[in-house]
């Protein structure tokens, strides 16, 4: 039997459209295990972020006197704003504001009026479950194909954007204790080299995969990253990276069974960007139920709140399959952009996918004026039949079923939650288009 962690007992535990939690008293010894393991996890979370906090506390007083040592020593200096990878190739650079003076006077400076591509993935696992078959696994296929196999079809979209942001779900270690979860996914570090030659600048590690090998799994994956310039975000620890002149926020929530939990870290996570001097914010989250079509009640409640506060884009994941596109306030919410290069299954529920692009205008205080976006229908895989772990952008009626799907779900949205602004492909009048392998 093929490894899933798309579990069948999610549709029961949670409805996507009544959005209620169940009753413990209605749920089977395993739907109680399966929350006390999750609520156990969320306090291993929130220690972390203590722990985190403390020693960041702690250097802070140092980090300080060197910022200042630094400027002294460079003073008349100038510094560049590195523009997009499509317009000049240059690498962008992940930058750190850590003054409200800092922020207000970038804030008088003036740039060239411009629009940003960003790129946006669903769900990313390098490696295996230890416990699946190796002979269909994505190990199996990195053993005979080598890290360039994987990305070889989609590598051209990536490094024709200006900013391409996935959501890593799983770990890049050597640890060997699993923790917790029924499914565990590692990568040996060296996995990394399927995603750092790929033009791939930030990942998302803010999901239910994470801390699959433990907290040292965790610390290990980010500093891969780190090492290979990408740049993780999640949690409390949010980036801002710099292109073409304009600071682009992210942030990264972690929501499974836990709303009460996370909306305050949506407040919290768009005020600091806001502090860092971010122009664009871009919420990604990772929620809702798996094998959904429909995003439940909580979904909308936050991506609306991130709008409310601040956000001018919302993408999702971890359903496993698309779900719907809603227009909030002029805003987009992608709520949930399935799965992309896929390590967890060999044979996926819906093994079709989208990558999910927008363009946003800005001008020359770098706020944004506008928005469109590009919806480009893959498969997972190279075929239909299975998954061999190459995700391939889709063309002719293979990529209109895409379409169709992602123009029915969110038609079911707007059904659901009694809202008219969803995504419809066949109105155009704002700019939004369908591309790939484009329909032919």
């Amino acid at each position: 039997m093929w490894g899933t962690i798309e579990m069948e007992d999610e549709r029961k535990r949670r409805g996507a459209q009544s959005g209620g939690r169940r009753d413990i008293s209605d749920m089977t010894e395993e739907e109680i295990r399966t929350r006390k393991r999750r609520q156990a996890a969320r306090r291993r979370r929130q220690a972390q972020v203590r722990r985190r906090k403390r020693i960041l506390a702690c250097c802070a007083g140092g980090v300080v006197f060197a910022v200042v040592i630094a400027a002294a020593v460079h003073a008349g200096g100038s510094s560049k704003s590195k523009g997009g990878k499509a317009a000049s190739g240059e690498t962008l650079e992940a930058v750190t504001v850590t003054s409200s003076e800092a922020a207000a006077a970038r804030s008088s400076a003036k740039i060239k009026p411009t629009d940003l591509k960003m790129t946006f993935t669903g769900d990313v696992i390098l490696g295996t479950d230890e416990y699946f078959d190796y002979s269909t696994s994505m190990n199996a296929y990195y053993d005979l194909n080598g890290p360039d196999y994987f990305l070889k079809n989609v590598k051209d979209i990536f490094s024709n954007d200006d900013l391409t942001v996935i959501n890593f779900e799983g770990t890049l270690t050597n640890e060997t204790a699993r923790v917790g979860n029924q499914f565990a996914f590692k990568a040996p570090p060296e996995y990394v080299n399927i995603i750092n030659k790929e033009s791939i600048e930030a990942a998302n590690v803010a999901n239910n995969h994470s801390h699959d090998y433990g907290e040292k799994s965790f610390t290990d994956t980010v500093n891969t990253l780190k090492e290979n310039n990408i740049t993780p975000f999640g949690y409390d620890d949010t980036a801002v990276i710099e292109v073409k002149g304009v600071k682009v926020g992210l942030f990264g929530i972690y929501e499974l069974d836990e709303y009460d939990g996370v909306a305050p870290q949506v407040t919290s996570n768009i005020n600091k960007l806001k502090k860092e001097g971010a122009d664009v914010i871009v919420a990604v989250f990772h929620w809702g139920n798996e094998l959904e079509s429909c995003p439940d009640q909580y979904q909308v409640e936050l991506g609306h709140q991130a709008i409310d506060e601040g956000a001018d884009l919302v993408v999702g994941h971890h359903p496993h399959v698309i779900q719907g596109i809603e227009y909030y306030k002029g805003k987009t919410i992608a709520y949930s952009l399935g799965n992309f290069c896929f390590g967890g299954n060999y044979h996926p529920t819906e093994i079709d996918t989208m990558i999910f692009q927008t363009t946003i205008s800005v001008d020359e205080n770098a706020k944004m004026t506008g928005s469109t976006i590009n919806i480009i229908p893959c498969l997972e895989s190279t075929t239909w039949e299975y998954n061999d772990y190459v995700p391939t952008p889709l063309t002719g009626s293979d990529a209109q079923s895409v379409i169709d799907k992602l123009d029915e779900r969110s038609r079911e949205i707007a059904s659901t939650y009694q809202t008219d602004t969803v995504y419809d492909s066949t109105d155009t009048s704002g700019g939004n288009t369908v591309s790939s392998g484009s329909i032919e």
